[in-house]
């Protein structure tokens, strides 16, 4: 860690060093996007110091430039008082979950940290913002961490809705109960804020719904993403509700009473292909013929990490990988399901 003789550094020119790094940053990705879509973590954050060393030379941040070793908040610092915090996402939005607002790793005497964050899907773009003004929401991994939205307004951090400011939230002493005193004034009867402190997974918030309670428009969104990432559901396994019922409640915050009703009761219905009429389907396989379109956009959506994780099997052709697994896990119909979706989906043997 570099010390100063200046506690307090002018920061308007701080801000000028990073916009002219972020500069360069997109220059160099636009002339070399083969070289940058692989820094990712560590080796973005070598890059981004190496820039800002160079042109930090004949200003007050000059040899003052470092890259903090080990897992600490933030990843570069710069005359003992501002800070850089390196994001980098592998799909095209500005949204991340960031550090923990307990903040415990922070280096001591850091006052003001910047976010630099990189999208790293062509074409590769950065944005750098003060971490404070990105900071949108809270987000539960193995302990309470803000939501980081490089796109987020003016007035609607999550400062603003609690009506703290950043700095003096994070030097509380539980920086926590603020927060879910917050949410609890706008959960619903039945529902409570919750913290997982022991699973590592992720959530979408701190409060825990129940399904019918849920609108509509995302149970449907729920059911799609089921489809996905939960082929099984198609078989006729006793289990088959298992995985779908745990990610519910750890990714979605959702508690489902009745999971078989909610996704695939209904009895048998039919569609219509080429022509043709195939009636005494499935109820799920009826589902998956209505809501294709979005299913569609959903797979493409997700990151090849979760996909892998949930299908347990390297990601080479999404597509064709997810029909293969909804054709093997479904008994024998009517319907040749594989070619309607190959159709549907236009993909190619």
């Amino acid at each position: 860690m570099v010390i100063s003789s200046n506690p307090k550094p002018d920061q308007s020119a701080f801000s000028k060093l990073l916009n002219e790094t972020v500069a360069i940053l997109e220059s160099n990705a636009n002339s070399k996007p083969e070289t940058y879509l692989k820094l990712l973590g560590r080796d973005l954050e070598s890059t981004v110091v190496d820039i800002m060393s160079e042109k930090a030379r004949g200003t007050d941040f000059e040899n003052t430039i470092e890259l903090i070793s080990g897992q600490r908040f933030p990843d570069i610092i710069a005359k003992k008082y501002y800070g850089v915090e390196v994001k980098t996402t592998k799909q095209n939005h500005w949204i991340t979950t960031g550090n923990s607002i307990m903040e415990g790793t922070r280096i001591d005497g850091i006052e003001r940290i910047y976010l630099l964050f990189g999208k790293m899907v062509e074409p590769i773009m950065f944005k750098c913002r003060p971490y404070e003004d990105c900071l949108s929401d809270v987000v539960i991994t193995h302990s309470p961490r803000y939501q980081i939205n490089m796109e987020l307004e003016q007035g609607n951090t999550i400062f603003d809705k609690l009506e703290i400011p950043y700095d003096q939230l994070r030097q509380e002493s539980n920086p926590f109960k603020p927060i879910v005193d917050y949410y609890r004034k706008s959960i619903e009867p039945g529902e409570d804020c919750w913290w997982l402190d022991n699973s590592g997974e992720k959530s979408k918030g701190l409060i825990i719904k129940l399904w019918n309670n849920v609108s509509p428009e995302l149970r449907q969104e729920y059911r799609s993403k089921a489809i996905i990432l939960f082929p099984e559901l198609f078989s006729g396994r006793q289990d088959k509700y298992n995985r779908l019922t745990v990610w519910l409640v750890n990714l979605e915050g959702v508690v489902c009473k009745n999971i078989r009703d909610a996704f695939t009761a209904g009895g048998q219905g039919y569609i219509t292909w080429n022509g043709r009429l195939y009636d005494k389907l499935p109820r799920i396989i009826v589902n998956l013929a209505f809501q294709l379109p979005q299913i569609e956009s959903l797979l493409r959506s997700f990151d090849e990490e979760t996909l892998s994780h949930y299908w347990e099997q390297p990601i080479e052709n999404r597509t064709q990988q997810w029909i293969n697994l909804v054709v093997s896990n479904t008994g024998k119909l009517p319907l040749d399901l594989g070619a309607y979706l190959r159709a549907k989906m236009n993909v190619t043997l």
